[in-house]
């Protein structure tokens, strides 16, 4: 039975309990509502630093002031490290390339962050594809990719190709279409687009980068694109074949942003937080913007977004083993 003294002290317990979680519901309302900083890996000026501030001069529901902090230095892993370290509470976010999360883990022995432990997926917020050029050390009657393929089989010792660094994502895709199309393809290791000037030059075959950064040389007949690795074909260039269409669907996958948190944020604030992301993408400012950037607009639900780095990890990583690639320390 139930005594009325047991049930005054049970009522009381239950409200004190009420009072204490709408108090810490309030405060932490509060801290979203107050100045978040959004860590970016790059220095000022680069693309994802770009996108970060556009995608929060659209974000003014989520925080009060949220303000872009960069933390630029050891290929983008320096804002990840403080993110893991940084409060719980919403204030702190990433916006983070693809590779941080599903390439790092294959190519270093060891990160100062686990992608999957330390941080909730969010939602993404854009992609970029990959363009596949040629230069002048490829003749002139070479104008496909499947011209390209059978070029480089008759002639193994002139197959190469440049990417902004050896383990970048643009590298593996090299190996990817050399896998799939069964021939040598010499990856040539460059710091950013330097190998765009390469391959104009004739020193190198064909290129792999953003097809932001090869746009112009393509525009102005010094390059020659072969095929786009989106799932559809850019309207930048509408009249180059998807890897799809070019008979080598391996080939297909873009780079994106994504936003994370530290992975003790608690869940309301995770859902405010994609709600907004979401929001701001549908902003006529943040689309003209990214298009401007030759970046595709794209937010995902949380689980769209956890799903999409497990399985870009599983494939990445697949790649990187059958590349023999050495993971460095």
């Amino acid at each position: 039975m139930i005594t009325k003294r047991r049930f005054l002290s049970t009522a009381c317990a239950g409200g004190v309990a009420s009072v204490a979680s709408a108090l810490w519901r309030s405060a932490h309302a509060q801290t979203v509502r107050g100045t978040a900083r959004m860590l970016v890996g790059s220095p000022p000026g680069g693309s994802t630093d770009a996108v970060a501030r556009l995608l929060i001069s659209e974000m003014k529901d989520y925080a009060s002031t949220i303000i872009v902090e960069n933390r630029p230095g050891a290929g983008n892993r320096i804002a990840l490290d403080v993110l893991k370290l940084s409060p719980a509470d919403g204030s702190a976010l990433t916006l983070t390339p693809a590779s941080m999360l599903v390439i790092y883990p294959h190519i270093y022995k060891s990160l100062n962050y686990d992608p999957v432990t330390d941080f909730i997926p969010v939602s993404t917020v854009c992609s970029f594809p990959f363009l596949v050029t040629i230069g002048t050390r490829v003749p002139a009657g070479v104008k496909s990719l499947a011209d390209f393929i059978a070029w480089c089989k008759a002639n193994p010792g002139e197959a190469s190709y440049g990417s902004p660094g050896a383990g970048t994502m643009l590298h593996f895709t090299g190996v990817m279409l050399a896998r799939a199309a069964g021939f040598e393809f010499v990856h040539v290791p460059y710091q950013g687009a330097r190998s765009i000037q390469d391959v104009i030059g004739g020193q190198i075959a064909a290129s792999i980068n953003p097809i932001s950064t090869s746009l112009p040389h393509v525009q102005s007949g010094k390059l020659r694109a072969l095929v786009v690795t989106g799932p559809q074909r850019s309207p930048l260039l509408p009249d180059v074949p998807t890897a799809k269409e070019a008979g080598v669907p391996e080939l297909e996958g873009s780079e994106w942003f994504g936003i994370v948190v530290p992975a003790r944020t608690q869940s309301d604030i995770v859902d405010k937080l994609n709600a907004a992301i979401r929001e701001a993408l549908n902003s006529s400012t943040v689309r003209s913007g990214l298009a401007k950037l030759a970046l595709d607009a794209g937010g995902t639900s949380r689980d769209e977004f956890a799903r999409l780095i497990k399985s870009d990890t599983a494939r990445w990583g697949a790649i990187v083993r059958a590349s023999g690639f050495k993971p460095q320390d």
